[in-house]
């Protein structure tokens, strides 16, 4: 992920929670605009567009890495969508396992605030095909 995108991104998140801008490692970008995002949701605040955009496509990323293949499109929109968990390739057309889920679902998801269990229950995520199921690869 590009740095000064990450850096820029948190820095407009913490502002808009009337906190000081970014100060630690760059290494540890990723991790407190995820953090940031989620307390502008935690206060009840829509985050930052572009925060949301790239703590969203973090988390996807992570997934994608930990759980490669092509065989399940999670989609978060509008901000990203990634192809993961091993088995049959589609190459075609709508793939036949989807997940969508909102930003914060995704983000409470990826990191265990919310259990996969507990997002399809209170329909939370819209999951699709027989593969559609990440509750074995989450939280990240």
């Amino acid at each position: 992920m590009d740095q000064e995108k990450l850096r820029s991104a948190l820095d407009g998140q913490l502002i808009a929670l009337d906190r000081p801008a970014y100060d630690g490692p760059a290494s540890a970008l990723p991790d407190a605009l995820v953090t940031a995002v989620l307390a502008a949701y935690d206060r009840g605040l829509p985050p930052e567009r572009d925060a949301a955009r790239q703590a969203v496509r973090y988390l996807l990323d992570k997934l994608a890495t930990a759980a490669p293949g092509r065989t399940v499109e999670i989609r978060v929109p509008p901000y990203a969508a990634v192809q993961a968990i091993a088995g049959p390739r589609h190459t075609r057309g709508t793939p036949p396992n989807v997940i969508e889920t909102d930003a914060r679902t995704w983000i409470e998801l990826a990191l265990g605030r919310l259990t996969w269990d507990e997002a399809m229950a209170k329909g939370a995520v819209s999951a699709s095909g027989a593969r559609a199921d990440l509750s074995e690869h989450l939280p990240l």
